[in-house]
């Protein structure tokens, strides 16, 4: 009589596969806790650089950025993912700060960015042609480990000083940050494992 070896073989595959998605699912979220720690951190003071970037499109960067420029912690500021018609003073006056005056010469808009990629493209060729080798980098503290990931891949030789700031939506705890953390955090892990290094050599050429 022939025995059935098929039906215990597949539990057996299956129990394998149930166990490394659990695996998986753990290292997710012992990763997620430590991502949502580090992300809420408040900046440390940062030692004098040569340059400042910072990512527009969330609240409190720009003038995050400008203080430091003002308190001559860089010589030079790049505002990146400036949209395309923005000038500098039109820029400042839509998110209600004043003209930025006598620190409008060292300032530079980048209108190329419209993505994070796009952020470290533009910071990497305005840094070259300035030949700035240390930069404070200004994003929310959720978005920074994924900016620095993408800005060092553009500028490997660089040093990276973080400054995070923290938008509204991590002053309070409820679904909505919940979500936008975990979202952060997955397209982070994409960096992480290479998943957007095709997308940098488009981006370059």
């Amino acid at each position: 009589m022939r025995r059935r070896h098929g039906r215990p073989a597949r539990r057996t595959i299956a129990g394998g596969l149930l166990a490394m998605l659990g695996l998986l699912a753990i290292c997710w979220c012992g990763g997620f806790v430590w991502f949502a720690w580090h992300a809420t951190r408040p900046p440390g003071r940062v030692p004098a650089a040569d340059g400042i970037v910072v990512l527009t499109g969330g609240a409190r960067r720009l003038d995050t950025a400008l203080m430091l420029l003002r308190q001559d912690r860089a010589r030079l500021l790049l505002i990146s993912g400036v949209g395309e018609h923005l000038g500098l003073d039109e820029l400042l006056r839509g998110a209600g700060l004043p003209p930025a005056g006598p620190l409008a010469d060292r300032i530079a808009l980048g209108h190329n960015a419209t993505s994070t990629i796009g952020n470290a493209v533009e910071t990497a060729s305005w840094a070259r042609m300035n030949g700035l080798h240390v930069l404070i980098v200004v994003t929310a503290g959720y978005h920074m480990d994924r900016a620095l990931a993408e800005i060092g891949a553009a500028l490997p030789d660089a040093v990276l000083l973080p400054y995070p700031v923290q938008p509204p939506a991590m002053e309070r705890s409820d679904l909505h940050t919940l979500r936008l953390l975990a979202a952060e955090y997955s397209k982070w892990l994409a960096v992480v494992v290479g998943l957007t290094r095709s997308a940098h050599l488009e981006d370059v050429a």
